[in-house]
């Protein structure tokens, strides 16, 4: 079981954090942006202004800090769907429901608590097309991911217990 979890946190999180990133990468890119100052914006969080002067290595970490926040992402979905069966019995609407709460996480206590240097601007055509993106790229993933390993059947003895 032990090795199906981890499996299942690996695989929805690299393919969220890969779904995610591409996303960001090609709609920044509309907007002017490089891939490579997508990644120090993602770095920004904990350097600051200072992310965006070093190069590639700030964009290696962005992308480092990218897919650990996708792996924690997921492992949080997981333990949770162990305890919520609605989690893996409708992961369609329970992963666009978690996308939806990640986004809002991010935006509304991530950012805010971090050093990323600029304010949140509400624009409603970059916050729809974002929060679509994480309810589907982010949230399906990891939702799928989790919906693929069987809860574990209480063995005899231990919900009685309590341990």
């Amino acid at each position: 079981m032990k090795n199906r979890a981890l499996a299942a946190v690996l695989i929805g999180g690299l393919i969220a954090g890969t779904l995610d990133l591409t996303y960001a990468i090609v709609f920044s890119a509309m907007h002017g942006f490089t891939a490579m100052r997508v990644m120090q914006s993602v770095a920004s969080g904990a350097l600051g202004t200072a992310a965006y002067d070093g190069g590639a290595a700030t964009a290696v970490l962005g992308t480092a800090l990218h897919y650990a926040i996708a792996l924690c992402a997921a492992a949080v979905y997981f333990l949770a769907s162990r305890r919520i069966p609605l989690l893996t019995q409708r992961p369609v609407l329970s992963g666009a429901i978690f996308g939806v709460c990640m986004y809002l996480f991010m935006t509304v206590v991530l950012l805010p608590l971090s050093a990323y240097p600029r304010a949140f601007k509400f624009d409603l055509t970059v916050v729809v097309a974002n929060l679509l993106a994480h309810m589907i790229l982010f949230g399906q993933p990891i939702a799928w991911a989790a919906s693929r390993v069987p809860p574990q059947p209480e063995r005899a003895g231990v919900a009685a217990s309590g341990m």
